[in-house]
């Protein structure tokens, strides 16, 4: 017997069977997208758990694994303070040979007052006070520095004095492996001069004795090469002497208060003819500043007065 199926009842059932797929399907994407869903928390929650205590771990160690490094420079500052009786005396590097014997003979001299000899190129010294260091006296190798420094009112009113005077020599360590015999032989090739920076005014002074030595007795040829020869430009006076007395150059530009006050066999030297040369001037000076005026003003009379000049003299420097 043949079954005839209702094309309505046939349209029925194919519906319902379509609805049901449709239903399994999208019970397996709820199913899947639930899960998605509930796994994100824990998958994110762990990561930002975890990172939080290491970010603070770096942040804090960051100070301590990098610390600050200070980089000292040429002028530090000395923190000197003022006291009865103790002259703080700003000097000019270049007579760090004749500073001890003016240091011992002032005392005996002025007894209950002592004095302590800042040693520095005066270009330093000039920038150490216009910081705000302490001190009493200052004595410098350049009247440049002094005028700007006098300008500016660091100075006591008419204290500034003619001190002494020096010139230019040529130092050579003993062995002279360079074999220099005169200012010409520091224009040969290979031979390594130091000289002092063009701020420092031992490197004024020498600059002035080589243009005086180009256009008088030399050539512009012998200065360039001489020039050329010069490996080291020092920030102060004696840092050039000690480059010499190590053998580390062959020649070096000093004042010959320098040579005069080393010790016997530290050097040999070549003389700069006075006509070629350059006098350089020293002044003296009160601070303005100073807490011990009377002792300052004594001891700038002192430094003027004949036996201060002695002093000076048996240490190679000349007269103001």
């Amino acid at each position: 017997m043949r079954m005839t199926i209702n094309p309505a009842r046939l349209a029925l059932i194919s519906c319902v069977f379509c609805l049901l797929i449709v239903a399994t399907l999208f019970a397996g994407c709820t199913q899947s997208s639930t899960s998605t869903a509930t796994a994100t928390p824990a998958e994110t929650a762990a990561p930002v758990a975890a990172a939080t205590p290491q970010s603070t771990v770096v942040a804090t160690a960051a100070p301590t694994a990098a610390p600050t490094t200070i980089i000292p420079t040429s002028t530090p500052a000395p923190n000197y303070t003022p006291s009865q009786g103790n002259l703080v005396v700003y000097t000019a590097a270049s007579l760090s040979g004749a500073s001890k014997t003016i240091g011992s003979s002032f005392t005996k001299t002025y007894q209950g007052n002592t004095v302590m000899f800042d040693l520095d190129g005066t270009q330093a010294l000039k920038t150490q006070v216009e910081n705000g260091a302490y001190a009493d006296v200052f004595i410098s190798a350049s009247n440049s520095y002094t005028n700007t420094l006098n300008k500016e009112g660091y100075f006591v009113p008419n204290s500034v004095q003619k001190l002494t005077t020096n010139y230019i020599i040529v130092i050579l360590p003993p062995s002279n492996t360079a074999n220099i015999q005169s200012l010409a032989d520091l224009a040969k090739p290979g031979v390594k001069i130091a000289m002092e920076a063009s701020s420092v005014p031992a490197g004024t002074a020498t600059i002035a004795v080589l243009n005086n030595l180009a256009n008088d007795t030399y050539s512009q040829a012998w200065k360039n090469a001489t020039i050329a020869n010069v490996v080291t430009y020092e920030n102060s006076e004696p840092a050039v002497a000690s480059k010499v007395a190590l053998g580390e150059v062959d020649a070096g530009f000093v004042y010959q208060s320098t040579a005069t006050a080393a010790p016997a066999g530290t050097y040999s030297t070549i003389t700069i003819p006075k006509s070629d040369n350059y006098l350089q001037t020293y002044t003296i000076a009160v601070m303005k500043g100073s807490q011990n005026q009377a002792a300052s003003s004594w001891f700038e009379q002192y430094m003027l007065s004949s036996a201060g000049q002695q002093i000076l003299t048996n240490f190679g420097f000349t007269a103001p």
